[in-house]
């Protein structure tokens, strides 16, 4: 009998929504995914800050940048592969476009919430393209409430939870609890809440870790005559 999970192989994604390799990391998983449509999965986004300093205003990203890596000789490199990377992926980086580097809680609140509305890969997705693509601040409560309308989101609704700082020490203790777990980059893809990965890995190589974690979970179900 071919093995199945109850309610899908949950995979939780711990990630920053201004991390451009998470937003590489999430369109490899996805070609990772479609490669096992025989398998279900429970995706479900998890909150990491990078820098839970930045000021609810966001800051100017040119000085931030500047601040953050000084004159680095190897950061237009860096870019350069980034944008190849984002280019394999179906993303057009558009770095020159972002004016603010935001700070990041209000749009995992956003998050948090699209996942009660079914829609939370959607908006990710969303936040992901207004950022990197669009340069959109995705700290300004506007945006948000436009990115959550535009995802099915009661636009209302969201706004008077941001308003009202609903949910903001329920993402900050999700932020360090991921850090009390050891994860220092982003992003992390933690499988059936047992086995952890970090880094923007090619589909082959999460395909393996697909299979591997089936595996282990066809082992564990036979030796106790159960089913995930």
């Amino acid at each position: 009998m071919p093995f199945r999970y109850r309610d899908g192989m949950q995979i939780d994604i711990v990630s920053d929504t201004v991390c451009p390799w998470c937003f590489i990391g999430k369109r490899r998983l996805e070609k990772a995914l479609a490669q096992r449509p025989e398998i279900a999965f429970d995706i479900r986004w998890r909150a990491f800050r990078l820098d839970p300093t930045i000021p609810p205003e966001g800051v100017d990203r040119k000085e931030y940048m500047r601040a953050k890596f000084g004159d680095n000789p190897n950061r237009q490199a860096m870019q350069d592969a980034l944008k190849q990377a984002g280019e394999n992926e179906g993303i057009a980086f558009a770095f020159d476009r972002i004016a603010r580097s935001p700070n990041t809680l209000d749009s995992h609140r956003l998050i948090r919430w699209s996942a009660t509305a079914g829609v939370q890969n959607d908006v990710v997705e969303r936040l992901f393209e207004a950022y990197f693509e669009e340069g959109r601040d995705i700290g300004n409560p506007d945006v948000l409430v436009e990115i959550a309308s535009e995802a099915g989101m009661d636009s209302a609704t969201v706004a008077d939870l941001l308003e009202n700082g609903a949910d903001r020490s329920l993402i900050e203790n999700e932020d360090a609890l991921a850090h009390r777990l050891g994860i220092s980059g982003v992003p992390t893809f933690i499988f059936q809440n047992k086995y952890a990965i970090s880094g923007a890995y090619d589909p082959e190589q999460l395909v393996r870790v697909i299979d591997t974690v089936t595996e282990e979970m066809e082992k564990a179900a036979e030796a106790t005559g159960d089913e995930p």
